[in-house]
């Protein structure tokens, strides 16, 4: 017999044992965000430094008078595979023509 029924708890106190469960979860994904954070962070520094590595290649490739706007578009389209490319050379040549360019 309980006179208020089943065991009562005090209140509050179902929150903190939820608070008591979810902090170890809680810090192991702390942990592993944390991890992520800083890799990310890495990669970041990491291409940044390539990214003035590439800068200061574009600036030689000027300084030795290539033009550097034609030096972009070849290495773009080195990207591509010999179909890919004829395609984009197909529409832009059609584009052209449709405009009068040609």
């Amino acid at each position: 017999y309980t006179p208020r029924g089943p065991a009562r708890e005090r209140p509050g106190s179902k929150m903190k044992a939820e608070a008591e469960e979810a902090s170890g979860p809680q810090t192991v994904a702390a942990g592993q965000l944390r991890a992520f954070i800083e890799r990310i962070e890495r990669v970041q520094e990491d291409i940044d430094a390539l990214s003035d590595d590439r800068k200061e290649i574009y600036a030689e490739c000027k300084a030795m008078g290539f033009e550097t706007k034609a030096v972009r578009t070849l290495i773009k389209l080195r990207k591509m595979d010999q179909a890919e490319r004829q395609e984009a050379e197909a529409i832009l040549d059609l584009y052209k023509a449709a405009l009068g360019m040609e």
